[in-house]
């Protein structure tokens, strides 16, 4: 299966060492998501990430996955609902920089998927 086509950010912040960046793609199954993260880890720098925290929504439901950042799938999924983005995975990258961030880690997951809205604009998907 060829993955849907992923729009990498990048690094978009910093905080206390860790670094963030954002992905997306238009997706309408759990196989197209599986596709799009193998897409993504393809590159090592992703594929070293300590975390790949995502999330969707799909026809046939809301998926969700933390990959060991407890909570934060939960965060983009309430931001894609508020978006009213539909067929849309959004994937939040965080390299850990060897400081905990406690709750901020929510607010610079946010600020993560925030600057993919605005980049990609509500019409997408």
């Amino acid at each position: 299966m060829t993955p849907p086509a992923l729009t990498r950010l990048g690094v978009i912040l910093t905080d206390r060492g860790s670094r963030y960046a954002v992905s997306g793609a238009h997706v309408t199954s759990r196989a197209e998501i599986d596709a799009v993260l193998a897409d993504l880890k393809s590159d090592r720098a992703y594929a070293k990430a300590t975390h790949n925290t995502w999330a969707a929504r799909l026809p046939t439901g809301a998926l969700k996955a933390d990959d060991g950042e407890s909570g934060a799938g939960m965060v983009i999924l309430r931001m894609l609902e508020r978006a009213g983005m539909d067929d849309h995975v959004i994937i939040v990258t965080r390299w850990y920089g060897g400081k905990k961030l406690g709750g901020d880690r929510f607010r610079r997951v946010q600020d993560a998927v925030r600057a993919y809205l605005d980049q990609t604009g509500p019409g997408v998907g």
